[in-house]
């Protein structure tokens, strides 16, 4: 039974930082893609970064280019998300997912809370 769970989510002001953490098992992680994505009231579920199994490839979201970093330890089977200069806008709850590559979007996370206050 594979399961993700996130942490590291809080109240941080405009300008802050927070990393999250997704700590995962059940699976053989070193193998799958993981990511983060994100969901503010009222809108839809949002791409924010992905990073190959090996770590050799990164993908990040527009909105979070160049200030949040995604980063993984296989041995602990742990994804991180340092966020950095964060926004209002950047309020929502952040998901972790991962999964081979042929579905890397197989299991999530329950979600933690990011609250960015102005």
């Amino acid at each position: 039974q594979v399961q993700l769970v996130e942490s590291g989510g809080g109240l941080v002001q405009a300008g802050g930082s927070l990393r999250l953490s997704c700590a995962a098992s059940g699976g053989t992680f070193s193998r799958y893609t993981m990511g983060w994505f994100r969901q503010a009231p009222g809108l839809e579920r949002e791409f924010v970064a992905s990073m190959w199994p090996s770590g050799a490839k990164t993908y990040y979201g527009d909105s979070v280019k160049g200030r949040f970093t995604i980063s993984r330890d296989n041995a602990k089977n742990i994804v991180y998300l340092q966020m950095n200069s964060l926004k209002p806008e950047d309020t929502a709850i952040y998901y972790c997912a991962v999964g081979p590559a042929s579905n890397p979007l197989k299991y999530w996370g329950q979600g933690t809370q990011v609250t960015v206050s102005s």
